[in-house]
């Protein structure tokens, strides 16, 4: 029989995720707000339902996994605000969530284990989510996601254009992860289940900002962009709100209990990858 996946939210990642399963035969539902983007998802082999226009039963009862991408509002979770699971028996049910539940360690380590102390408004959305999904007594998997990098998402074209910025805040330090990876760790679980299950999506190397935006000036052999302080920098409150956590995600478990070997273990081979594919695609246009 043919598995379906219903994807709420069907996003960036959601897409990469896609092709790994439409290369396995599934059928993949996918859910969007727009008729635009509902075509770009059709282009794609996605059936696409716009919604909350559209009536998602049909989709649901036919659907044996459950991918929930969509962020949440100050009123919870959208979808399970909007729908009733009751009687709906899935096989897998994922929940992609970020490692900004754990809040500001300062640049310290912290695992799946560590409590949940969120310090920005959407940290502390997404652990109401959580909670909120947990509670229905699915087959949930949740994945908490680093900031996430990949093809149309890296930090070339800023640098290019002069705009990318190295903002200096001691101590600063982010854990990132490749779309590619972000796929092949959720396709792991799907083909591992584990209900209750909780992952950090990381890569092995936590580093500073700064340095990304340097190494990819570097490969581009284009001067480094100067420094600017934190305390003094111009910026919108969403980009200066990301940094008030700063920690190293540890990442053990994928590799444990899913046995993923990451595809980008640093942000060195993720931007190597992508300036080379860059490279590919502008000689093919």
């Amino acid at each position: 029989m043919t598995r379906t996946l219903l994807s709420i939210g069907h996003g960036y990642s959601a897409r990469a995720l896609t092709s790994l399963l439409l290369a396995d035969g599934w059928r993949v539902v996918g859910t969007t707000r727009s008729d635009a983007k509902a075509a770009e998802l059709a282009a794609l082999d996605v059936e696409p339902i716009v919604w909350p226009s559209a009536d998602l039963q049909p989709a649901l009862s036919s659907a044996s996994h459950v991918l929930m991408s969509a962020a949440p509002s100050d009123d919870g979770d959208p979808f399970l605000n909007a729908v009733d699971l009751t009687g709906h028996d899935f096989d897998w049910v994922g929940y992609l969530s970020t490692t900004g539940v754990y809040g500001d360690h300062q640049g310290g380590w912290v695992d799946e284990t560590t409590p949940l102390t969120p310090s920005t408004k959407r940290g502390q959305l997404r652990v109401r989510a959580e909670a909120q999904w947990s509670a229905l007594g699915l087959p949930l998997h949740i994945f908490r996601l680093a900031g996430i990098y990949g093809p149309g998402r890296g930090p070339f074209s800023k640098v290019r254009a002069g705009t990318a910025r190295r903002i200096i805040k001691p101590n600063q330090i982010f854990s990132r992860i490749h779309v590619a990876d972000i796929a092949q760790v959720v396709k792991a679980s799907i083909d591992q289940p584990n209900p209750g299950a909780i992952y950090n999506l990381c890569d092995n190397d936590p580093a500073p900002p700064e340095d990304v935006i340097g190494h990819a000036a570097e490969l581009l052999k284009l001067p480094i962009p100067p420094s600017e302080d934190f305390t003094t920098a111009e910026m919108t409150p969403m980009a200066r709100s990301f940094y008030a956590e700063s920690k190293r995600v540890k990442n053990d478990r994928i590799q444990d209990e899913l046995g993923v070997t990451l595809i980008y273990p640093d942000y060195r081979s993720g931007l190597a990858d992508l300036l080379r594919q860059e490279d590919h695609d502008a000689g093919q246009a």
